[in-house]
């Protein structure tokens, strides 16, 4: 329940920020308005002694995020990816969140598999290692399997964390409603959808299965991609709470010293990083949402390495489109394209000055164009984007956030790697072989075909709606049952198309 008793929660959550020395940092870093700062130091302060202390060796924002729990821990971990939004220190603060946490005991996750797969690990697996990375949800250790021989990965869930998130969640809530309330600016960002879609994401994590039917799709979409490959899941193995895969074998994409020892190309590593991004994005619609270093390896052939599949991101084809022509409308300069493209979308407001807008995009880009290599930031233009759109009225797009969010991800990576690259020369062939695939003639053609299947499988329907139609203009007093909403389009595209072909 969403309701006055998470004020307990909110107030220990203060007190740990106050006790371990995060509080000012935070506010400071989030630059928070004054009312906010004055609510959190209410929260804080006077309850200093009810929070938890904490490791005194980790940060100041880390060691509460750590002391309270998985579920700050998640946002601590989102937050690490977004320096254009805390700062690049507390960002880097926050970046040891990803999977280098306290791990729980061998034995309980033993068990766990043990009462998950209805066989103990030693009649599974011949060799099970210690944890090789902890994080927020679950924990990996290395496996030999009994009878192949072949190495996996085996992710285990920690035990309770389905009940901490529950709270903790509730909670995020409840502050979500006091923040709207506290600063009504906020509510252009929607801090309660924000938190309502972390709240799916979650879920979704939760529940390994689903990983693993994510990986499996994701590795039908990329099988042809050159330079990336993917660890397979083994269903037989997993089960809701443990997760078997095959034993990814590299170096860590974050490691530049011992990518460049080893011979391996860090600039085109980087470049790659950006391009298999954007072409998962833009080609499948559906792609890892969770590139930080800790998720990204590097084979000893070159090949990027993909693994934990817990959050994926999803966008329609209409919603790619509009994302590929504002890039590319920032990538050519065309800023009154890229205000075209907001309007006609729906982003911003039709009452709206669309040359005024357009303006105010070309403050936006020109300065970032105008910088050297090293200074031009996909993150750097996503806030000034956010700063333009908000006077122009535009509502966050929450089916974007992720999208927005892995963008900034990618960049942080691709930067460690090359921090000399060129973001929109990286960018710029993989976006233009999109536009010329989804905007030319032979998408017009795709997308006329498609309405002709989509007419084809409700053809069984069309007599019958016909024949309402005429009944009801013959009889218009007549009582009726109407025609079902799911087709209720059905004659208005119907006429269309037969004007087409009379006209």
């Amino acid at each position: 329940m969403r309701g006055p008793h998470n004020v307990l929660r909110l107030i220990r959550t203060g007190a740990t920020f106050e006790r371990s020395g995060a509080m000012g940092v935070a506010l400071d870093a989030l630059d928070a308005p004054p009312r906010l700062r004055l609510a959190a130091r209410v929260l804080g302060w006077p309850f200093r002694w009810l929070g938890y202390r904490g490791d005194p060796a980790l940060p100041p924002v880390t060691r509460a995020i750590t002391a309270l729990g998985p579920a700050y821990i998640k946002f601590g971990q989102i937050l690490s990816t977004r320096a254009d939004v805390v700062g690049t220190e507390l960002a880097d603060q926050l970046r040891m969140l990803q999977d280098r946490l306290p791990p729980f005991p061998t034995d309980q996750a033993k068990r766990i598999i043990g009462a998950e797969l209805g066989h103990p690990v030693d009649m599974i697996f011949s060799e099970f290692s210690e944890p090789v990375a902890a994080a927020s949800i679950a924990q990996v250790h290395r496996a030999r399997i009994r009878e192949t021989g072949q190495e996996v990965a085996v992710k285990v869930v920690r035990p309770g964390i389905e009940g901490a998130f529950r709270r903790d969640i509730d909670a995020f809530h409840f502050a979500a409603g006091i923040i709207e309330a506290l600063s009504p600016a906020t509510r252009r960002l929607r801090p309660r959808d924000v938190v309502s879609h972390f709240e799916s994401v979650v879920n979704g994590e939760l529940d390994f299965r689903l990983e693993a039917a994510s990986a499996s799709e994701f590795a039908e979409n990329t099988k042809g991609d050159e330079g990336f490959a993917i660890p397979a899941p083994h269903w037989d193995l997993s089960s809701r709470r443990v997760l078997t895969a095959d034993w990814a074998e590299g170096l860590p994409l974050g490691d530049r010293e011992a990518l460049i020892a080893a011979g391996h190309d860090v600039t085109h590593l980087a470049r790659r990083v950006i391009q298999l991004f954007l072409q998962h994005a833009l080609r499948d619609g559906f792609f890892h949402a969770d590139m930080h270093h800790g998720n990204l390896k590097v084979a000893a052939n070159g090949d990027i390495l993909a693994y934990d599949f817990g959050i994926m991101g999803e966008i329609d084809a209409y919603t790619r489109r509009v994302y590929a022509e504002i890039l590319m409308g920032f990538i050519r300069r065309d800023y009154r394209r890229v205000a075209r493209v907001h309007f006609e979308a729906g982003y911003v407001p039709r009452d709206r000055d669309e040359a005024a807008f357009a303006r105010a995009l070309r403050a936006v880009g020109e300065p970032i164009f105008g910088a050297d290599a090293s200074k031009i930031s996909m993150a750097n233009l996503l806030a000034y984007l956010f700063e333009v759109t908000e006077r122009f009225g535009m509502q966050t797009r929450t089916e974007l956030i992720l999208l927005q969010r892995t963008m900034v991800v990618v960049e942080g990576v691709a930067r460690s790697l090359d921090p000399q690259l060129n973001m929109w020369q990286a960018a710029k062939p993989v976006v233009t072989d999109y536009i010329k695939s989804s905007l030319g003639p032979k998408a017009m053609a795709r997308d006329a075909t498609e309405i002709v299947q989509t007419l084809g499988r409700y053809g069984p329907l069309l007599p019958r709606i016909v024949e309402d139609m005429l009944w009801r203009r013959a009889h218009p007093d007549a009582q009726q049952p109407p025609v079902p909403r799911r087709i209720r389009w059905l004659p208005a595209m119907a006429a269309g198309l037969a004007g087409l072909c009379l006209g």
